[in-house]
């Protein structure tokens, strides 16, 4: 177990540029050896591997209790599900320790990392936002406000505690931390569990408590605007046409300096070995992007490339596949970034 408090916080520090064409993944890995499920995103995205989350080793790891167990109104038990007492003094300090039970995929990433001849020069790390905690607290039976207003807090104490051990363990590590935001898709509804303005300072709330960089993972058919008015460093979008309409503020987003992390590796269908029409399909949306007004040559020089979702579903072998291919888009985006820049002559 590993405890670290919350109240230690650095200023936002802006850092360098990411490189073009960085290779990452979006949180769970089906692995039950915590161990080797490390070093597969160490060996297979080395510029950038995503720590792994590892629901199926243990079910407390899954993307609520993890972080939900921190509050002490919460009780999750040993199937994952969690269990709100109304009666518990909620003023109690929230617990940040670090449990094999929850936090094993984390735990595994960094002694691995520490046992790396080289040590990674950016890493990954993900949690879930403020927004989706606070939902599962709604549904738990807690009053929105109260629910969102312990939700925000929980998320950045998690944030600053994870931002901590990196800069603990491994100092020399650029730290990539990013909130996992699923329940987004909920206020595309004529009726969200607490209005727009108020989901937007809750997650740029949460995001402004850590001093590395962050991103967003924007999941599924969620709308991207409460995301992008959150102020990330980097926006996790799948590759879909659906994100056509939301040109102008992803234009905004990229001309400010910003990076896309585009999902494009399908999780929800099986796919080939190869990755030329995974490359077409993001090529195309980016044609059809720039005709909307992105710049051409920011859409691929501020380009990440990931799975579209988390890979528990996946057996081991598929989720390596997944990840390897999301390692050749990547180098195809680096290619195509430098050849672009020397194209109009950067």
């Amino acid at each position: 177990m590993v405890g670290i408090s919350d109240e230690t916080s650095s200023g936002r520090a802006p850092g360098n540029a990411f490189p073009s064409g960085l290779a990452t993944a979006i949180g769970s890995l089906p692995h039950l050896d915590p161990s080797a499920a490390a070093a597969l995103v160490l060996r297979v995205i080395p510029e950038l591997p995503a720590v792994p989350e590892l629901p199926h080793l243990d079910a407390r790891e899954n993307m609520l209790a993890r972080w939900l167990r921190a509050l002490s109104e919460v009780t999750v038990n040993a199937d994952g599900s969690i269990v709100v007492d109304p009666d518990v003094d909620i003023d109690a300090p929230f617990d940040y320790s670090l449990e094999s039970t929850s936090h094993a995929g984390l735990l595994a990433f960094i002694d691995v990392a520490l046992q790396q001849p080289r040590k990674p020069a950016r890493v990954k790390a993900q949690l879930t936002g403020p927004l989706t905690l606070g939902v599962a607290l709604v549904e738990a039976g807690v009053p929105a406000e109260i629910a969102f207003d312990r939700a925000t807090r929980l998320s950045r104490g998690w944030a600053r505690t994870i931002e901590n051990l990196f800069r603990t363990q491994l100092p020399d590590t650029e730290l990539l931390l990013f909130f996992d935001e699923p329940s987004l898709v909920l206020w595309d509804d004529d009726d969200p569990p607490v209005d727009h303005d108020k989901a937007t300072d809750a997650l740029s709330g949460a995001l402004a408590g850590v001093g590395c960089r962050t991103g967003i993972h924007v999941c599924g058919k969620a709308d991207p605007r409460i995301a992008l008015a959150a102020g990330p460093d980097v926006l996790g979008l799948e590759v879909s046409t659906r994100f056509l309409e939301d040109a102008p503020g992803l234009a905004r987003f990229l001309d400010a300096g910003g990076f896309i992390a585009w999902g494009a590796v399908p999780t929800d269908r099986p796919v080939g070995e190869s990755h030329a029409p995974l490359w077409r399909a993001l090529v195309e949306l980016w044609c059809e992007l720039t005709r909307r007004g992105c710049d051409g040559l920011r859409l691929r020089s501020q380009a990440m490339i990931t799975p579209a979702c988390g890979l528990a579903g996946h057996g081991v072998i598929q989720a390596e596949l997944a990840l390897s291919l999301a390692h050749e888009l990547a180098d195809r985006v680096f290619d195509q970034a430098v050849a672009t820049k020397l194209t109009v002559g950067a």
